[in-house]
């Protein structure tokens, strides 16, 4: 059977890190990359929604994943995402991060025209033969990719030995449950939505991969430890807490990962730009939103991490 345990635990998405002219900073991705394996999550997923991945050129992409994998140093399973919205793009991003050693390739599929399964299954294939010594990982978020991951089209993709998980980001968790029946033994699942990380869990997730762990990685980690010692009614106060957290920073004007990357300037040093347009960046009405979610976390950092 395959070893998963590199999958299981806490797996922050990787923020698009900019300098002050809007490229994308070699040294803030370092920074940023150093500061998760300083706070010791499992890895990070670079290069999807919170990557800002489809405002970046494929050569912005490769520069991202080039500078984590040298700044990761081994020490975090590292999940490239390298969908475009074509086949072409896709696979030359999957190549790059094959040669790269990364654990794991990731995709959603492609937006805006509804294809047929069997063109969205080749579509994965293709990405998946580009990195023929990777894990692929399927990337289901259907409400914001159009496309929801059926069973059969599941089932077709279980096909190829190279499938290793899914990501799951559809708001029901029974889905979770599905897919990890489905998958069999060795398959492995991980929870999408950070407000269901005890929900998906407890009905099998083998991990967790959300935009907001980074923002609160120790309240995620704390989770995943109660969690894993069956301490599920002592994990519900801190997913609340979180809540709280990613509730109040979504009620900002500007994009949410502005605000992110606002706190995470404020609390831990880190420079990481706004965000690119048409995300939208925050304004000065915001300041209150940050303020608000500052407290937040260090109210919760307090109360149950000490």
């Amino acid at each position: 059977m395959k070893d998963i345990s590199k999958y299981q635990g806490v797996i922050p998405a990787f923020y698009a890190c900019y300098d002050k002219n809007g490229d994308v900073s070699p040294e803030g991705v370092r920074a940023l990359t150093k500061y998760f394996v300083d706070k010791g999550v499992k890895g990070v997923y670079v290069g999807g929604s919170s990557g800002e991945c489809i405002y970046q050129s494929v050569a912005e992409r490769k520069l991202v994943l080039e500078n984590v994998v040298a700044a990761a140093q081994g020490k975090l399973t590292i999940i490239a995402h390298v969908a475009c919205n074509n086949t072409r793009d896709s696979k030359e991003l999957a190549a790059h991060a094959d040669s790269l050693g990364v654990d794991a390739v990731a995709a959603i599929p492609p937006i805006y025209f509804h294809l047929p399964e069997y063109a969205i299954a080749a579509y994965w294939n293709d990405i998946s033969a580009a990195a023929p010594n990777t894990d692929f990982v399927i990337y289901n978020i259907p409400q914001l990719a159009g496309v929801a991951l059926t069973m059969p089209l599941f089932r077709e993709m279980l096909k190829n030995p190279k499938v290793a998980a899914v990501k799951n980001s559809s708001m029901p968790v029974q889905d979770i449950q599905m897919f990890k029946t489905e998958g069999g033994e060795g398959f492995v699942v991980f929870n999408g939505p950070d407000e269901q990380f005890i929900s998906g869990r407890v009905i099998g997730a083998d991990g967790g991969i959300g935009g907001t762990y980074g923002v609160m990685p120790e309240l995620f980690l704390k989770m995943d430890e109660l969690i894993r010692a069956g301490k599920t009614a002592e994990a519900l106060p801190v997913q609340n807490a979180a809540n709280e957290i990613i509730y109040t920073m979504c009620a900002a004007k500007g994009n949410m990962y502005g605000v992110i990357k606002e706190i995470l300037r404020r609390r831990e040093g880190l420079d990481l730009g706004g965000v690119r347009e048409p995300l939208y960046n925050l304004v000065p009405e915001d300041k209150a939103v940050v303020d608000k979610a500052v407290e937040l976390i260090d109210n919760a950092m307090r109360k149950f991490i000490g």
